[in-house]
């Protein structure tokens, strides 16, 4: 174990150092969907709420997916740790195999997503208009969990400024295939949501080029894309028993979030768009959470490779503590800004717009309920991925968001009647326990070596 022992503040340092780029990079890739949703809601309700459910569809299958990318981050940060250059160039192919498969798995849902949508209760029009964006924004998911895979093998060699810049490239590109396709810009056909859902494949795809270039220029001595079409099935399985449980935690929590996105659907149009709405503006607080978390991953990895207690428990600390002062601001800014956070996304005349404002700033509130937890959920998320623990946690996670939180935003919002507030309070319910359980996890783990810091 080591001797060395890094202070609180050196801690904080060392986090903001790697962690800021991530964050940028995290809120960059939420930008892109902020841009189709404020693009999409200058050119219509009605495409903008279709676009909602349909981009929580992909994003329940992505996220599902990415389990096999954030696995690798784990295993990179410990590998490295131990100068083992052979197992993670191993780990990262291994992880592109996941990945590709997982994606060619998925890719009938998309073409079968009208019937998925219309079998969850939504209307004609949003699942016609959803089937349409999806038949298209679907092949993204190659690109986007390919270019996941990189960004979490670069990320776990503390490589994180290219992944910022190369993310906000992409929300430049996005913005401008955005302006061309969905309006019909520079002799272009106006091609409304599916343009969006051109836009979104585009720079996804462009995005990977840029990663993998760097990755091959900079890193040439890893050699990671040399024989990537032989197998490493001793490493697959590795990869592959670390990452499902990833994939199915993920897909417990933004299960609940679709779901929810379903129920306010069932309320109409109008709801839905301020859901998605008040989505977008909570998506973009929890990728500051989620930036400390892929921190609290990488450096809890490099911890357990050199057997540094110390610098595991310090760390999460600090890494919490971070999350809290996060949560804080964003509660200030839900509570105090409501209106003018929601107007930003609709046009001045939209004939809706007094309507989705008063339902937005409700969600809001609700969403300022839940920020505390939300942080503490993925942090602790973090920092038991970086020990390799993630069984227990996807446990926690499928009763936390599909026993307790799906039941609650029900029964909240349509057996007591509360409507949105109340799918949005099963939210909070869901989360809260979420919270609470995984940090008492991570405590229980390390609570025999806090006697050492």
């Amino acid at each position: 174990m080591s001797t060395s022992i890094m202070s609180y503040p050196s801690h904080g340092i060392a986090v903001l150092s790697l962690g800021l780029p991530l964050i940028g990079g995290h809120l960059g890739q939420v930008a892109i969907g902020v841009t189709d949703t404020v693009m999409l809601g200058w050119y219509g309700v009605d495409e903008l709420a279709a676009q909602t459910v349909a981009g929580s569809f992909f994003l329940v299958l992505f996220l599902a997916g990415a389990g096999f990318a954030w696995a690798v981050m784990p295993m990179v940060a410990s590998y490295d740790a131990e100068g083992d250059e052979v197992s993670l160039r191993r780990a990262t192919r291994m992880g592109l195999w996941l990945s590709v498969g997982f994606a060619i798995t998925v890719m009938p849902l998309m073409y079968w997503s009208e019937e998925i949508l219309l079998f969850a209760g939504q209307s004609d029009q949003v699942s016609r208009d959803g089937s349409a964006y999806l038949a298209i924004a679907g092949w993204g998911i190659f690109p986007a969990l390919i270019l996941m895979t990189f960004k979490s093998y670069l990320a776990a060699l503390e490589r994180t400024q290219i992944i910022f810049w190369i993310t906000s490239l992409g929300v430049l590109l996005n913005c401008f295939a955005n302006y061309l396709f969905i309006f019909g810009n520079f002799g272009m056909p106006e091609m409304g949501i599916s343009g969006a859902a051109i836009a979104s494949v585009v720079t996804n795809a462009m995005m990977l080029i840029g990663a993998v270039a760097y990755a091959l220029y900079t890193l040439p001595n890893h050699g990671i894309l040399n024989r990537l079409w032989r197998p490493d099935y001793e490493m697959l399985l590795r990869v592959f028993r670390l990452g499902w449980p990833i994939g199915l935690t993920t897909l417990s929590e933004v299960g609940l979030f679709a779901a929810t996105a379903l129920m306010m659907g069932w309320l109409g149009t109008v709801p839905l768009a301020a859901h998605g709405i008040a989505m977008q503006l909570t998506s973009i607080t929890f990728m500051v959470h989620l930036g400390l978390g892929n921190v609290a991953t990488i450096r809890a990895g490099n911890a357990i490779g050199r057997n540094d207690i110390f610098h595991l428990v310090r760390g999460a600390k600090t890494l919490i503590f971070m999350s809290f002062l996060t949560a804080i601001v964003t509660v200030v800014l839900f509570v105090a800004l409501p209106e003018l956070l929601i107007g930003i996304f609709m046009n001045n005349g939209e004939p809706a717009r007094a309507q989705i404002i008063i339902i937005g700033v409700n969600l809001l509130m609700m969403a300022a309920l839940f920020q505390l937890m939300d942080g503490a959920q993925v942090v602790a998320l973090g920092l038991l991925r970086g020990m390799q623990d993630t069984k227990m946690p996807m446990i926690i996670a499928a009763v936390s968001y599909w026993i307790i939180g799906i039941p609650c935003a029900y029964i909240l919002g349509f057996v007591l009647g509360w409507e949105g507030v109340g799918v949005w309070l099963g939210l909070v319910v869901g989360l809260a326990f979420a919270g609470a359980a995984l940090m008492i996890r991570f405590w229980l783990i390390a609570v025999p070596n806090l006697r050492i810091v």
